[in-house]
């Protein structure tokens, strides 16, 4: 059953913990404002050292030679941004909070926004496999929520719509280049369809979660909902949609977004589930392609982002997979996707960045072609040989013909 909710809430579910001893605090980085302590201090968790499932399919060490996300700022909007992770150290930028006025979105009580924004751009550590993938993006927090979605039930406090929507303005205003909102609203609301045509008008790109309630009806997300703006559903490891992933025209692709591995405030790491964190996948992806094409418009990274998806087994059917499922390594290299002003075909990539899979194709095709046409050649001068022979021979026999010898 469908139902209107006009506040914000987080689309991540209920994380699942690895619980240890206490650690140690980390040190604050020099220069910014410690974060208040909350309330409810989270159970601080152990780092992981495996490999999680998405990195096997994605891989961020095959994309780090193109582009990191160098020289881009990506907005979370969230529950804030725990920046002495030491992954996400040097990484977060002074922001906002307009849940608690006068801080610098530092300060992370639900855990949410840090694990979004360590999908983006977690820096690669000794023994630990996770990484993000835009390690060389710049995250802008904007904290403005705590609540999430806990076995079917909200809890924690909230901004109003307007505040959101407020949220969003600052972002942009604040030089951000793409904006991750795993934050769903069930009402369309004027200031925030406002705040994010405010967005769009200005060259950003919107990523936003696509809902959590399936079972409920799939009620109609926002701003996943609102023209200019990346839905984002989720899938498991086997590459279905997960249960919990909405469905729906919102959804324009999916990504990972159950068992899914983060950064937890403090350190360490946590597995989560939730379309929340599978938008940050896209909005890394979005943040690649804002260093390595720079030259692409907000609309024509979103277009490239959808022209790439792999396919899928619902995809284009409603079967909530939207386009099919995000590839990062083909949004970034593949020259098709993603059409220019003017409805110009988007330019082939410049020479000195050709994908070197796609010229060892090359190389392997001529080199297929060059001995087609040796055995070609050499089978068509045989062939002639032996008519020639075929014709010469018998008549030399005719004629007594003999090789020439002494005189």
């Amino acid at each position: 059953m469908s139902r209107s909710i006009t506040r914000p809430v987080l689309a991540g579910l209920a994380a699942s913990l690895l619980t240890v001893p206490a650690l140690p605090t980390v040190a604050a980085t020099a220069g910014l404002r410690a974060a208040p302590a909350c309330a409810t201090p989270l159970a601080p968790v152990r780092p992981v050292a495996a490999r999680p499932w998405p990195q096997q399919r994605y891989d961020p060490a095959r994309l780090a030679p193109l582009a990191t996300g160098a020289g881009v700022t990506v907005a979370v909007v969230d529950s804030g941004v725990d920046r002495v992770h030491p992954q996400l150290a040097g990484r977060v930028l002074a922001g906002a909070d307009l849940l608690d006025p006068g801080g610098d979105g530092g300060r992370d009580c639900a855990g949410h926004g840090t694990g979004v924004a360590s999908i983006i751009a977690a820096a690669p550590r000794p023994d630990v496999a996770f990484r993000g993938l835009a390690p060389g993006a710049r995250i802008l927090p904007v904290r403005v929520s705590e609540q999430q979605v806990v076995q079917g039930r909200e809890s924690g406090r909230t901004v109003s719509a307007d505040e959101f929507a407020q949220a969003i303005r600052w972002a942009v205003d604040h030089d951000a280049d793409v904006v991750n909102l795993s934050v769903v609203l069930y009402a369309d609301d004027p200031e925030v369809r406002s705040a994010v045509r405010y967005a769009v008008d200005r060259d950003v790109v919107l990523v936003a979660a696509a809902g959590n309630l399936h079972d409920s009806g799939d009620p109609r997300p926002f701003p996943a909902g609102y023209d200019g703006v990346l839905g984002v559903g989720a899938i498991g490891a086997d590459g279905g949609r997960a249960t919990f992933s909405q469905t729906g025209p919102y959804v324009d692709l999916v990504a990972p977004g159950s068992e899914v591995l983060t950064a937890a405030p403090g350190a360490g790491h946590h597995r989560v589930e939730g379309t929340s964190y599978a938008a940050p996948f896209v909005a890394a992806t979005a943040a690649l392609l804002r260093e390595y094409r720079p030259e692409l418009t907000a609309a024509q990274v979103a277009e490239r982002i959808i022209a790439t998806a792999d396919p899928a087994p619902g995809a284009g059917r409603g079967g909530g997979y939207g386009a099919g499922v995000l590839n990062p390594y083909r949004a970034v290299t593949e020259t098709s996707g993603g059409r220019a002003a003017g409805a110009l075909p988007v330019a082939a990539l410049a020479d000195d960045r050709t994908d070197p899979a796609q010229l060892a194709r090359q190389a392997r095709r001529a080199a297929a072609r060059d001995r087609a046409l040796l055995v070609g050649a050499v089978a068509g001068i045989t062939a002639v040989t032996v008519a020639l022979l075929a014709l010469v021979v018998p008549r030399g026999a005719r004629r007594r013909w003999r090789p020439a010898g002494p005189a």
